[in-house]
């Protein structure tokens, strides 16, 4: 069986800057919601049998103790940020498993779910749908990749030493040097895309990185030009880079999933219909109830 791992927070806020307004019953704006309930009906209506989408039930999540900068909801528009409880209700009455993450991210519930999923022996593959490069830490071999449902890529773990220039588990360190502008953590000064590549390429993580320019393999300082400062600024900051890494290291909750046939879809809840008519959308009702039998 495959497995699909759905970013339910990455898809409304795409469905919601790609799709024209569009009110439910009492007046709320839902055309994020309701694109989200088409895109994963779309994937049943493709064959797809177990699957579960994670959400960011509120923005905030233990990082934000960790580090003042990191991302928030409130640049987050209000018709946006309220759409969040509505679609885990209208993903459950769809029958779907929902995780709507508080102290961790939607994220976190993604990598835990495909450390479960990835573990089965009955699984062929799990596909996490999203394209957030904190994900790529989660791909193994071609057991566990990628899938970026827009473009239709798919990352296994040879995408992701291309993308990147290291293997999937320096991917938080590698964020760790380089930062990441959409979580709010900076990286070090001086660090860029490639530099941090070469480097973690050669020594996989940040603990292994010597202080001392003199002390990096003499291949690393010769294809870096600037070594000498960047092993400053690592000595320097190394604390800094140290918090990023926790930032960037997706934490692993295997309470989420206690087994796949969790993620099998078993048709809609009674309430489905009741979902559909508040959305306005008796055609997604119709669809629905084609693919279940019902």
């Amino acid at each position: 069986m495959q497995v699909y791992l759905i970013d339910g927070t990455y898809e409304l806020f795409r469905q919601f800057f790609g799709r024209p307004s569009s009110v439910a019953a009492d007046g709320t704006e839902m055309a994020a919601t309701r694109g989200v309930i088409w895109s994963v009906a779309s994937l049943l209506s493709q064959g797809v049998t177990h699957l579960g989408v994670a959400t960011d039930h509120v923005i905030e999540s233990f990082r934000n103790d960790l580090w003042a900068g990191y991302k928030t909801g409130a640049e987050v528009p209000p018709e946006l940020g309220s759409q969040f409880p509505f679609l885990e209700e209208a993903l459950d009455s769809l029958g779907v498993m929902v995780w709507p993450m508080i102290d961790l991210e939607a994220d976190d519930a993604l990598a835990s779910a495909a450390a479960v999923a990835g573990e089965d022996p009955r699984v062929d593959q799990v596909l996490i749908c999203t394209p957030d490069k904190d994900l790529a830490q989660s791909v193994v071999a071609k057991r566990v990749v990628q899938l970026d449902r827009r473009t239709g890529v798919v990352t296994d773990e040879d995408g992701v030493r291309a993308r990147y220039g290291v293997g999937p588990a320096s991917i938080p360190d590698w964020l760790a040097l380089v930062g990441d502008s959409a979580d709010g953590f900076p990286g070090l000064s001086g660090w860029g895309r490639q530099s941090a590549s070469t480097v973690l390429a050669r020594y996989g993580h940040i603990d292994s990185i010597p202080d001392d320019v003199a002390d990096w393999d003499p291949e690393v300082v010769r294809a870096v030009r600037s070594a000498p400062t960047l092993a400053g600024r690592l000595a320097a900051e190394r604390g800094s880079a140290v918090l990023f890494r926790v930032l960037a290291t997706l934490r692993i909750e295997r309470t989420l999933l206690s087994d796949v046939d969790e993620l099998c879809w078993r048709g809609p809840r009674p309430g489905f219909a009741d979902t559909c008519r508040y959305l306005r959308d008796g055609s997604l009702a119709d669809r629905v109830a084609a693919l279940s039998g019902s």
